[in-house]
């Protein structure tokens, strides 16, 4: 490994040895010495705000201020003000002048996180002063100079953020002058280990007790699991384990206590290899396509049997769940009834009348909103555990806090 980004680890607290991390790392302190704006682009919790430290330490500016700014912390109606300053009396509230981070940072370097969730009349602000080193005021007239090093970072897709109207396309081609990608824990399965060892011996000197270890098997879960929530959860459930268990070998039925079942909020959705290889899915609107379609596609070879005997005709008898789920889709006149008690046995004389047969073809077609599945799936789930919301969200696949959105969502009783 290259010595100097080793040094650059031990004095940042960066663990891990990757290609993708170390590449990372390389790029920051090669653009460090230029006053390029940086684009620092990656999933919630895998330390990018570590990389704009890392820029401003190894440039000309390292001895002027450094500042870091949440925008997605502050609200829509104050983040100019606390941007760019106001004069007093400009707003009520405005007891007296105020220097934005812009002019307090003059000389050194600003770290604009989340900066997707900037409002964009700020966005047209921001561009200026990186196009002209300009900015005014709020409640001013008068332009104030500032020499910035800008550094942002986001963990929302920006591309898509521009085609959706919620971000200005020039100022995403001003900040993304040097892009820097930080990659999930989910492709540094090397580092996963190494990290867990370093937050447990921190939480054992914290707690003053001894540190957790895994076994192999445990070992194996631990760097077999997704980490949606990258370094940030990882970090979090060392934390539980150590304060928790009073084992302190941990086996991977001990570990898996404690790794949400779901990585990530999505709906049901179990991934099989079928004839044309396994498949992956990317978001959740494709994961309940695939769900809808694979319910249409049963559904309408239900249809198809029960259409081809009503062309042969005659008596036929269906039993217990069978009997349930025809009777669900036709009556003898092609419309649907209510379904018989559990165990009840049915008979069925099939007429021979075309118009009957019409009738159960215009059935055959189903709606593909997902919206109306999605709750379908939600009330058949709370009907099934008798309301209990928590055995419902386990049974979806989802979390509790989701299962409530989409309850309010579609106004569900229950």
């Amino acid at each position: 490994m290259n010595q100097g980004i080793q040094q650059i680890k031990q004095r940042f607290g960066i663990i891990g040895d990757s290609y993708a991390l170390n590449r990372a790392i390389d790029i920051a302190v090669q653009v460090a010495p230029t006053d390029l704006s940086v684009l620092i682009t990656g999933e919630s919790g895998t330390g990018k705000e570590v990389f704009p430290q890392i820029v401003h330490s190894f440039s000309s500016r390292k001895h002027g201020p450094y500042i870091a700014v949440n925008c997605g912390a502050i609200p829509e109606g104050t983040i100019d003000s606390e941007l760019f300053g106001h004069e007093k009396g400009s707003f009520t509230g405005a007891l007296s002048d105020r220097k934005g981070y812009f002019e307090e940072a003059n000389g050194g370097t600003i770290f604009l996180d989340e900066i997707g969730e900037l409002p964009l009349a700020t966005q047209v602000r921001l561009l200026r002063v990186l196009e002209t080193g300009e900015f005014i005021r709020v409640g001013s007239s008068r332009m104030i100079k500032t020499n910035v090093r800008v550094v942002a970072a986001t963990n929302v897709n920006l591309e898509q953020a521009i085609v959706d109207g919620k971000f200005r396309e020039d100022l995403y081609y001003r900040l993304n002058s040097i892009p820097i990608k930080i990659p999930p824990l989910r492709e540094r399965i090397d580092d996963i280990y190494l990290l867990f060892r370093k937050f447990a011996n921190d939480f054992a000197l914290r707690y003053r007790m001894p540190p957790v270890k895994l076994d192999d098997s445990a070992r194996m879960l631990l760097e077999k699991y997704r980490w949606p929530g990258n370094i940030r959860q990882l970090k979090n459930i060392t934390e539980q384990i150590s304060v928790i268990e009073k084992n302190r070998l941990l086996s991977a039925d001990d570990l898996r206590k404690y790794l949400p079942s779901h990585a990530g909020e999505h709906l049901p959705a179990v991934f099989a290899s079928e004839s044309r290889g396994d498949q992956s899915f990317s978001s959740e609107r494709e994961i309940l396509y695939k769900v809808l379609f694979d319910m249409k596609r049963d559904m309408t070879d239900l249809k198809k049997l029960v259409l081809d005997m009503i062309r042969e005709g005659g008596d036929w008898h269906a039993k217990g769940d069978n009997a349930r789920i025809i009777q669900n889709l036709y009556s003898s006149e092609g419309e649907i009834i209510k379904a018989p008690a559990p165990g009840a046995a049915v008979s069925y004389a099939v007429p021979h009348n075309s118009d009957a047969i019409e009738d159960t073809e215009e059935f055959v077609e189903e709606s593909l909103s997902l919206e109306d599945k999605e709750k379908e799936l939600i009330e058949k789930a709370l009907e099934k555990h008798g309301g209990r919301r928590k055995n419902a969200a386990h049974e979806l696949g989802i979390s509790e806090r989701t299962l409530y959105r989409k309850i309010k969502e579609y106004e569900i009783k229950g």
